[in-house]
Protein backbone atom coordinates (compact mmCIF):
# COMPACT_ATOMS: atom_id res chain seq x y z
CA UNK A 1 0.00 0.00 0.00
CA UNK A 2 0.88 3.43 -0.84
CA UNK A 3 -0.08 6.56 1.39
CA UNK A 4 -0.29 10.41 0.34
CA UNK A 5 -0.58 12.69 3.50
CA UNK A 6 -1.75 16.10 2.81
CA UNK A 7 -0.71 18.77 4.91
CA UNK A 8 -0.26 22.40 6.46
CA UNK A 9 2.38 21.86 8.75
CA UNK A 10 5.39 19.32 8.69
CA UNK A 11 8.54 19.99 10.03
CA UNK A 12 10.42 22.05 10.44
CA UNK A 13 7.22 24.27 10.43
CA UNK A 14 5.04 22.87 12.68
CA UNK A 15 2.95 25.35 15.00
CA UNK A 16 0.35 23.27 16.68
CA UNK A 17 -0.83 19.91 17.19
CA UNK A 18 -1.43 18.65 14.01
CA UNK A 19 1.97 18.86 12.61
CA UNK A 20 3.02 17.25 15.65
CA UNK A 21 0.52 14.73 14.99
CA UNK A 22 1.03 14.38 11.02
CA UNK A 23 5.16 14.76 11.71
CA UNK A 24 4.80 11.52 13.96
CA UNK A 25 2.05 9.51 12.01
CA UNK A 26 4.19 9.83 8.80
CA UNK A 27 7.17 8.04 10.44
CA UNK A 28 4.77 5.25 12.10
CA UNK A 29 3.08 4.73 8.83
CA UNK A 30 6.44 4.30 6.93
CA UNK A 31 7.35 1.36 8.82
CA UNK A 32 4.14 -0.49 7.64
CA UNK A 33 3.90 0.77 3.73
CA UNK A 34 5.06 3.35 1.27
CA UNK A 35 4.39 7.29 2.33
CA UNK A 36 4.50 10.42 0.75
CA UNK A 37 4.04 14.17 2.13
CA UNK A 38 2.82 17.22 0.21
CA UNK A 39 2.94 20.14 2.37
CA UNK A 40 2.87 23.83 2.66
CA UNK A 41 6.26 25.74 2.30
CA UNK A 42 9.43 24.87 0.71
CA UNK A 43 11.33 21.73 2.33
CA UNK A 44 14.85 19.86 1.64
CA UNK A 45 15.13 16.99 0.83
CA UNK A 46 15.02 13.85 4.18
CA UNK A 47 17.63 11.87 5.04
CA UNK A 48 15.19 8.95 6.50
CA UNK A 49 13.05 7.75 3.71
CA UNK A 50 9.84 9.80 3.84
CA UNK A 51 9.09 11.37 0.29
CA UNK A 52 8.50 15.15 1.47
CA UNK A 53 7.07 17.68 -1.00
CA UNK A 54 6.65 21.58 -0.38
CA UNK A 55 4.55 23.65 -2.29
CA UNK A 56 4.39 27.10 -2.23
CA UNK A 57 1.57 29.62 -3.26
CA UNK A 58 0.92 31.53 -6.90
CA UNK A 59 2.09 34.69 -6.35
CA UNK A 60 -0.95 36.46 -7.52
CA UNK A 61 -2.52 34.43 -4.72
CA UNK A 62 0.13 34.68 -1.80
CA UNK A 63 -1.30 36.20 1.46
CA UNK A 64 0.68 39.43 2.71
CA UNK A 65 0.22 42.04 5.53
CA UNK A 66 -1.01 44.44 3.07
CA UNK A 67 -3.71 42.21 1.66
CA UNK A 68 -7.18 41.74 2.42
CA UNK A 69 -7.96 39.34 5.44
CA UNK A 70 -9.31 36.50 3.54
CA UNK A 71 -6.15 36.27 1.76
CA UNK A 72 -4.74 33.44 3.13
CA UNK A 73 -7.83 31.28 2.75
CA UNK A 74 -7.44 31.61 -1.13
CA UNK A 75 -3.94 31.05 -0.65
CA UNK A 76 -4.76 28.01 0.53
CA UNK A 77 -6.41 26.93 -2.74
CA UNK A 78 -3.59 27.51 -4.88
CA UNK A 79 -1.65 25.26 -3.00
CA UNK A 80 -4.29 22.57 -3.00
CA UNK A 81 -4.43 22.94 -6.97
CA UNK A 82 -1.03 22.68 -7.39
CA UNK A 83 -0.69 19.63 -5.24
CA UNK A 84 -3.91 17.59 -7.43
CA UNK A 85 -1.92 18.98 -10.67
CA UNK A 86 1.67 16.60 -9.67
CA UNK A 87 1.43 13.06 -10.86
CA UNK A 88 0.16 10.80 -7.39
CA UNK A 89 1.52 7.28 -7.31
CA UNK A 90 -0.88 6.09 -4.34
CA UNK A 91 -3.46 4.17 -3.12
CA UNK A 92 -5.26 6.71 -1.05
CA UNK A 93 -5.12 10.55 -0.04
CA UNK A 94 -5.05 11.57 3.48
CA UNK A 95 -5.64 15.08 4.49
CA UNK A 96 -5.01 16.71 7.78
CA UNK A 97 -7.42 19.50 8.60
CA UNK A 98 -9.61 21.92 6.44
CA UNK A 99 -5.71 23.42 5.17
CA UNK A 100 -5.33 20.30 2.86
CA UNK A 101 -8.69 18.60 2.13
CA UNK A 102 -9.75 20.53 -0.96
CA UNK A 103 -5.87 19.23 -2.41
CA UNK A 104 -7.51 15.72 -0.83
CA UNK A 105 -10.81 15.80 -2.90
CA UNK A 106 -9.58 16.79 -6.09
CA UNK A 107 -6.71 14.44 -5.72
CA UNK A 108 -9.72 11.48 -5.30
CA UNK A 109 -11.71 13.19 -8.52
CA UNK A 110 -8.41 13.49 -10.88
CA UNK A 111 -6.48 10.29 -9.42
CA UNK A 112 -9.60 8.00 -8.63
CA UNK A 113 -8.59 7.14 -5.49
CA UNK A 114 -10.14 7.30 -2.11
CA UNK A 115 -9.58 10.23 0.12
CA UNK A 116 -9.61 10.16 3.92
CA UNK A 117 -9.92 13.49 6.31
CA UNK A 118 -8.74 13.66 9.58
CA UNK A 119 -10.40 16.67 11.67
CA UNK A 120 -8.02 17.89 14.24
CA UNK A 121 -10.45 20.77 15.23
CA UNK A 122 -13.58 22.02 13.93
CA UNK A 123 -14.12 25.26 12.05
CA UNK A 124 -17.98 25.68 13.03
CA UNK A 125 -16.88 24.94 16.50
CA UNK A 126 -13.86 28.29 16.54
CA UNK A 127 -16.11 31.29 15.47
CA UNK A 128 -13.12 33.15 16.91
CA UNK A 129 -11.34 32.29 13.33
CA UNK A 130 -13.18 35.03 11.69
CA UNK A 131 -11.12 37.39 13.44
CA UNK A 132 -8.01 35.50 11.90
CA UNK A 133 -9.46 35.33 8.46
CA UNK A 134 -12.54 38.00 8.22
CA UNK A 135 -15.01 37.10 5.39
CA UNK A 136 -12.33 34.29 4.51
CA UNK A 137 -13.45 31.80 7.57
CA UNK A 138 -16.77 31.96 5.31
CA UNK A 139 -14.55 30.08 2.33
CA UNK A 140 -12.60 27.98 5.38
CA UNK A 141 -15.79 26.60 6.76
CA UNK A 142 -17.10 25.81 3.30
CA UNK A 143 -13.87 23.84 2.53
CA UNK A 144 -13.89 21.70 5.26
CA UNK A 145 -17.58 21.21 4.96
CA UNK A 146 -16.94 20.02 1.53
CA UNK A 147 -13.98 18.11 2.47
CA UNK A 148 -16.01 16.14 5.21
CA UNK A 149 -19.34 14.94 3.70
CA UNK A 150 -17.28 13.83 -0.20
CA UNK A 151 -14.90 11.88 2.12
CA UNK A 152 -14.55 8.39 1.75
CA UNK A 153 -13.64 8.19 5.64
CA UNK A 154 -13.63 10.93 8.07
CA UNK A 155 -11.16 10.07 11.02
CA UNK A 156 -12.08 12.18 14.48
CA UNK A 157 -9.40 12.26 17.15
CA UNK A 158 -12.18 11.82 19.87
CA UNK A 159 -15.49 10.51 20.06
CA UNK A 160 -16.39 13.98 21.03
CA UNK A 161 -15.40 15.30 18.13
CA UNK A 162 -17.32 12.13 16.52
CA UNK A 163 -20.61 13.81 17.94
CA UNK A 164 -19.80 16.87 16.87
CA UNK A 165 -19.11 16.11 13.55
CA UNK A 166 -22.78 13.85 13.14
CA UNK A 167 -24.28 16.69 14.23
CA UNK A 168 -22.54 19.86 12.24
CA UNK A 169 -22.11 17.74 8.98
CA UNK A 170 -24.27 15.48 7.05
CA UNK A 171 -21.87 12.49 6.98
CA UNK A 172 -22.72 8.66 7.15
CA UNK A 173 -22.04 7.88 10.78
CA UNK A 174 -20.55 4.23 8.89
CA UNK A 175 -17.55 6.53 7.69
CA UNK A 176 -16.99 8.66 10.77
CA UNK A 177 -14.25 6.73 13.13
CA UNK A 178 -12.74 7.51 16.36
CA UNK A 179 -8.88 7.30 15.94
CA UNK A 180 -7.28 9.26 19.40
CA UNK A 181 -4.06 11.24 18.46
CA UNK A 182 -0.14 8.89 19.97
CA UNK A 183 2.22 10.26 21.38
CA UNK A 184 6.50 9.08 21.09
CA UNK A 185 7.05 7.97 24.63
CA UNK A 186 10.76 7.74 23.86
CA UNK A 187 10.61 11.19 23.06
CA UNK A 188 8.50 12.56 25.79
CA UNK A 189 9.98 11.46 28.92
CA UNK A 190 10.97 12.96 31.91
CA UNK A 191 14.74 14.05 32.18
CA UNK A 192 16.65 15.62 35.37
CA UNK A 193 18.34 17.80 32.81
CA UNK A 194 17.42 21.69 33.91
CA UNK A 195 19.45 24.13 31.80
CA UNK A 196 16.58 24.90 29.52
CA UNK A 197 15.29 26.17 33.07
CA UNK A 198 18.26 28.28 33.59
CA UNK A 199 18.12 29.68 29.95
CA UNK A 200 14.32 30.88 30.07
CA UNK A 201 14.03 32.47 33.71
CA UNK A 202 12.10 29.16 35.01
CA UNK A 203 12.08 29.16 38.86
CA UNK A 204 10.64 26.19 40.42
CA UNK A 205 8.07 25.79 41.71
CA UNK A 206 5.83 26.66 38.58
CA UNK A 207 2.86 26.01 36.47
CA UNK A 208 3.46 25.62 32.97
CA UNK A 209 1.06 26.76 29.95
CA UNK A 210 2.07 25.14 26.46
CA UNK A 211 0.36 26.44 23.27
CA UNK A 212 -0.67 28.79 20.47
CA UNK A 213 -2.02 32.02 21.29
CA UNK A 214 -5.59 32.21 20.26
CA UNK A 215 -8.80 32.57 22.77
CA UNK A 216 -9.50 28.69 22.01
CA UNK A 217 -6.30 27.67 24.48
CA UNK A 218 -8.29 29.68 27.48
CA UNK A 219 -4.99 31.67 27.78
CA UNK A 220 -6.35 34.59 29.24
CA UNK A 221 -7.96 32.85 31.49
CA UNK A 222 -5.08 30.94 33.50
CA UNK A 223 -3.76 35.04 33.53
CA UNK A 224 -6.77 35.42 34.90
CA UNK A 225 -5.83 33.19 37.48
CA UNK A 226 -2.29 33.81 38.18
CA UNK A 227 -2.79 36.46 41.19
CA UNK A 228 -4.81 34.08 42.98
CA UNK A 229 -1.94 31.27 42.98
CA UNK A 230 0.76 31.04 46.31
CA UNK A 231 3.07 33.71 46.36
CA UNK A 232 6.49 32.30 45.11
CA UNK A 233 4.60 30.21 42.35
CA UNK A 234 5.35 31.25 38.76
CA UNK A 235 3.49 30.69 35.86
CA UNK A 236 5.55 30.24 32.72
CA UNK A 237 3.71 30.71 29.19
CA UNK A 238 5.74 28.77 26.23
CA UNK A 239 3.14 30.33 23.94
CA UNK A 240 3.83 32.16 20.59
CA UNK A 241 1.80 31.39 17.40
CA UNK A 242 -0.46 34.10 17.29
CA UNK A 243 -3.79 33.71 15.29
CA UNK A 244 -3.56 37.99 14.90
CA UNK A 245 -1.74 40.47 15.56
CA UNK A 246 -4.19 41.99 17.53
CA UNK A 247 -3.98 39.21 20.59
CA UNK A 248 -0.68 38.92 20.35
CA UNK A 249 -0.97 42.70 21.51
CA UNK A 250 -3.13 41.81 24.21
CA UNK A 251 -0.89 38.81 25.37
CA UNK A 252 2.27 42.09 25.43
CA UNK A 253 -0.48 44.34 27.38
CA UNK A 254 -1.32 41.47 29.83
CA UNK A 255 1.83 39.81 31.13
CA UNK A 256 3.35 42.85 32.49
CA UNK A 257 0.41 43.21 35.07
CA UNK A 258 1.43 40.07 36.21
CA UNK A 259 4.68 39.83 38.06
CA UNK A 260 4.81 35.96 38.52
CA UNK A 261 4.12 35.42 35.18
CA UNK A 262 6.92 34.60 32.53
CA UNK A 263 6.36 34.23 28.77
CA UNK A 264 8.78 32.47 26.12
CA UNK A 265 7.01 33.42 23.05
CA UNK A 266 8.68 30.86 21.24
CA UNK A 267 7.62 27.34 20.14
CA UNK A 268 11.08 26.07 21.80
CA UNK A 269 12.66 22.81 20.84
CA UNK A 270 11.18 19.58 22.28
CA UNK A 271 14.31 18.59 24.35
CA UNK A 272 13.76 21.88 25.63
CA UNK A 273 10.13 21.74 26.22
CA UNK A 274 10.52 18.22 27.79
CA UNK A 275 12.45 19.93 30.53
CA UNK A 276 9.50 22.67 31.23
CA UNK A 277 7.17 19.43 31.24
CA UNK A 278 9.50 17.35 33.54
CA UNK A 279 10.30 20.00 36.51
CA UNK A 280 6.35 21.99 36.85
CA UNK A 281 4.76 21.59 39.55
CA UNK A 282 1.49 21.66 37.49
CA UNK A 283 0.41 21.72 33.99
CA UNK A 284 -2.36 23.66 32.58
CA UNK A 285 -4.76 23.42 29.68
CA UNK A 286 -7.77 25.84 29.97
CA UNK A 287 -8.71 25.74 26.51
CA UNK A 288 -12.23 26.43 25.52
CA UNK A 289 -12.68 23.97 22.87
CA UNK A 290 -10.50 21.21 22.33
CA UNK A 291 -10.76 18.30 20.04
CA UNK A 292 -8.20 16.34 22.02
CA UNK A 293 -5.50 18.38 23.33
CA UNK A 294 -2.03 16.30 22.51
CA UNK A 295 -0.21 18.99 24.90
CA UNK A 296 -1.70 16.88 27.89
CA UNK A 297 -0.11 13.85 26.84
CA UNK A 298 3.13 15.34 26.62
CA UNK A 299 2.91 16.77 30.11
CA UNK A 300 1.47 12.94 31.10
CA UNK A 301 4.35 11.66 29.83
CA UNK A 302 6.90 13.43 31.50
CA UNK A 303 5.25 12.42 34.54
CA UNK A 304 3.35 15.54 35.33
CA UNK A 305 -0.07 15.93 36.87
CA UNK A 306 -2.26 18.14 34.93
CA UNK A 307 -5.22 20.51 35.59
CA UNK A 308 -7.29 21.02 32.66
CA UNK A 309 -10.64 22.36 31.59
CA UNK A 310 -13.62 19.55 31.01
CA UNK A 311 -13.95 20.08 27.31
CA UNK A 312 -13.74 17.56 23.89
CA UNK A 313 -10.88 15.09 24.08
CA UNK A 314 -9.13 16.37 27.17
CA UNK A 315 -11.99 14.21 29.19
CA UNK A 316 -10.82 11.31 27.12
CA UNK A 317 -7.23 11.98 27.83
CA UNK A 318 -6.51 13.12 31.53
CA UNK A 319 -8.55 10.99 34.24
CA UNK A 320 -10.28 13.20 36.65
CA UNK A 321 -8.72 13.04 40.08
CA UNK A 322 -6.39 9.88 38.81
CA UNK A 323 -4.54 11.50 36.20
CA UNK A 324 -5.08 15.45 37.09
CA UNK A 325 -8.07 17.18 37.84
CA UNK A 326 -10.62 18.77 35.26
CA UNK A 327 -12.68 21.44 35.58
CA UNK A 328 -14.99 23.71 33.62
CA UNK A 329 -14.14 26.08 30.80
CA UNK A 330 -13.82 29.84 30.89
CA UNK A 331 -13.68 30.06 35.16
CA UNK A 332 -10.48 31.03 36.46
CA UNK A 333 -11.21 31.29 40.49
CA UNK A 334 -12.49 27.44 39.72
CA UNK A 335 -8.79 26.72 37.81
CA UNK A 336 -6.74 28.43 40.10
CA UNK A 337 -8.45 26.61 43.15
CA UNK A 338 -7.68 23.41 41.43
CA UNK A 339 -3.89 24.31 40.41
CA UNK A 340 -3.64 25.33 44.21
CA UNK A 341 -5.32 21.88 45.01
CA UNK A 342 -1.79 20.29 43.86
CA UNK A 343 0.45 22.67 44.84
CA UNK A 344 -0.82 22.02 48.36
CA UNK A 345 -0.29 18.31 47.72
CA UNK A 346 3.35 17.85 45.75
CA UNK A 347 2.94 13.85 46.92
CA UNK A 348 -0.27 13.50 45.05
CA UNK A 349 0.95 15.74 42.26
CA UNK A 350 3.60 13.48 41.92
CA UNK A 351 1.51 10.08 42.23
CA UNK A 352 -0.69 11.47 39.63
CA UNK A 353 2.28 12.13 37.12
CA UNK A 354 3.35 8.74 37.74
CA UNK A 355 0.04 7.49 36.62
CA UNK A 356 -0.62 9.61 33.58
CA UNK A 357 2.54 8.30 32.40
CA UNK A 358 1.42 5.26 32.82
CA UNK A 359 -2.04 6.14 30.96
CA UNK A 360 0.34 7.01 27.85
CA UNK A 361 2.22 4.02 27.73
CA UNK A 362 -0.51 1.37 27.97
CA UNK A 363 -2.90 3.70 25.73
CA UNK A 364 -1.32 6.35 23.47
CA UNK A 365 1.80 4.43 21.21
CA UNK A 366 2.22 5.51 17.37
CA UNK A 367 2.23 2.09 16.93
CA UNK A 368 -1.53 1.49 17.68
CA UNK A 369 -2.48 4.29 15.75
CA UNK A 370 -0.68 3.55 12.58
CA UNK A 371 -2.15 0.33 12.96
CA UNK A 372 -5.49 1.10 12.78
CA UNK A 373 -5.00 3.59 10.46
CA UNK A 374 -4.42 1.38 8.12
CA UNK A 375 -6.90 -0.26 8.58
CA UNK A 376 -9.42 2.52 7.82
CA UNK A 377 -7.25 3.12 4.27
CA UNK A 378 -7.69 -0.65 3.78
CA UNK A 379 -11.53 -0.51 4.02
CA UNK A 380 -12.33 3.16 2.28
CA UNK A 381 -9.83 1.04 -0.67
CA UNK A 382 -11.96 -1.56 -0.74
CA UNK A 383 -15.50 0.74 -0.43
CA UNK A 384 -13.84 2.59 -3.31
CA UNK A 385 -13.31 0.00 -5.63
CA UNK A 386 -16.14 -1.65 -5.21
CA UNK A 387 -18.32 1.47 -5.57
CA UNK A 388 -16.05 2.32 -8.63
CA UNK A 389 -16.79 -1.09 -10.54
CA UNK A 390 -20.57 0.09 -10.12
CA UNK A 391 -20.36 3.48 -11.91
Amino acid sequence: MKALLLTREYPPHIYGGAGVVVDQLSQALSRRMQVEVRCFGDREPRKDGLVVRGYTPWERLKAGADGPRFTPALETLSIALAMARDPVDADVAHAHTWYADMAGLWIRMLHRIPFIVTLHSMEPLRPWKADQLGSGYLVSTWIEKTGVESADRVIAVSQKMRDDILEHFCADPARVVVIHNGIDPDRFKRTDRRDALAKYGARPPYVLFVGRITDQKGIFHLLDAAPKLPAGVQVVFCASAPDTPEIEERMKRAVPQHPNVLWIPAMVPVEEVVQLYSHAAVFVCPSVYEPFGLINLEAMACGTAVVASAVGGILEVVEDGTTGLLVQPGRPDDLAGAIRQLLDDPARARAMGQAGRRRVEEKFSWASVAQRTEQVYREAIEDFKRSAAGE
